[in-house]
């Protein structure tokens, strides 16, 4: 196992500047999901903690020793990638016996190696087979086997999953959990996708335009997000966003957390009430999602209940406690901030 570090790293590609004196700690064993949208440089990250993308400045270092200069098969990691990269003409066994006939492992070490690791991601019984009569996650599995059997203090996956029919994202995203409390071993993982973020991740570090955004266990950036990109990048559907009208300054709420009502509640109930109309409505099995059009505001709403129809007029409610405010440089306002008591006032006198 081994903690990472970048110590003010930045990273240039043809004279132009993709990250800047970037500064993070990713904890000994933990499973850390880097996640954001595209271009944000969560994969650049990854291919420098492998050494097959360096740094243009500062430091990396893995269980504190500085790897700037150490190649890549040298610095004790493994990598999977979104494609699988195994080799088609290979059986099974030959594709994770590779690196290890090339670093002259013995033969029967290579076999009890092979066998033990194949029995963990459940490939046991297709070591003869080739990946062309491999479903996808049974291909994903090898490259995981393969990763596995140079023992790495850590683990880089980019994208492994994209690959996958989403019924097979979910299968593969409790294997991988589980696979990572077995081995014990610093996992980082690369996604887009925020819904494998939340569910996989000890640690998130979101990233925006090459910078970190926010780091974080799920609960807390899903709750406390720092700030506006955070707010509506996590979550499905993401925090619903309203102008204030003062300052620049806008507040939020979960979907989850708005209650509709066919009547206007007492005053008293729910701290923000506005009367809407139903625009769409999605009916997903355990929960309804609606869209709801108040004035020039737009508010998704995420419900137990299948009460509503479309084009039908409601009243939605959130209670204070539910509430985030953002000022005008788009951070979010802790509760003790004097600005949240007079935006939480302004919110209440809204018509």
């Amino acid at each position: 196992m081994a903690s990472i570090q970048f110590v003010d790293v930045s990273k240039t590609f043809d004279k132009q500047a993709v990250i800047r004196d970037l500064n993070l700690t990713i904890e000994d064993g933990k499973f850390t999901v880097l996640v954001g949208p595209s271009g944000c440089g969560k994969t650049t990250l990854l291919r420098m903690i492998a050494g097959i993308g360096p740094h243009t400045s500062g430091r990396v270092l893995i269980d504190g020793k500085d790897v700037s200069r150490i190649p890549p098969g040298q610095r004790g990691v493994a990598m999977v990638f979104q494609n699988y990269a195994i080799y088609p003409t290979m059986s099974v066994r030959e594709n994770i016996e590779f690196g290890l006939k090339n670093n002259k492992v013995p033969k029967a070490e290579r076999k009890r190696l092979i066998e033990s690791i194949c029995e963990t991601v459940g490939l046991a019984e297709y070591l003869d087979r080739k990946p062309s009569d491999l479903s996808g996650g049974q291909r994903q599995r090898v490259a995981l086997a393969r990763a596995m059997v140079k023992k790495p203090s850590v683990f880089l996956m980019d994208e492994p999953l994209s690959n996958l029919d989403a019924k097979l994202r979910v299968q593969m995203r409790i294997e991988l959990i589980e696979l990572h409390k077995k081995l014990g071993t610093t996992f980082v993982y690369v996604t887009h996708d925020q819904v494998e973020a939340m569910s996989m991740a000890d640690t998130i570090v979101l990233m925006n335009k090459g910078e970190i955004q926010q780091e974080a266990a799920p609960e807390a950036i899903y709750h406390q997000p720092n700030n506006l990109f955070t707010a509506q990048f996590i979550g499905v559907p993401p925090m619903n966003i309203g102008e204030l009208g003062t300052e620049g300054a806008r507040f939020g709420f979960r979907p989850e957390h708005a209650v509709l009502s066919r009547q206007l509640p007492p005053e008293s109930a729910l701290h923000y009430q506005t009367r809407g109309t139903i625009i769409t409505r999605e009916m997903l099995g355990s929960e309804t999602i609606y869209q709801i059009r108040s004035g020039s505001d737009s508010f998704m709403v995420k419900s137990a209940e299948d009460l509503y129809r479309v084009d039908e007029e409601v009243f939605l409610g959130v209670d204070a406690s539910k509430l985030h405010f953002f000022g005008g440089d788009e951070r979010r306002l802790e509760s003790s901030d004097p600005r949240a008591a007079g935006y939480l006032e302004l919110l209440r006198r809204r018509p």
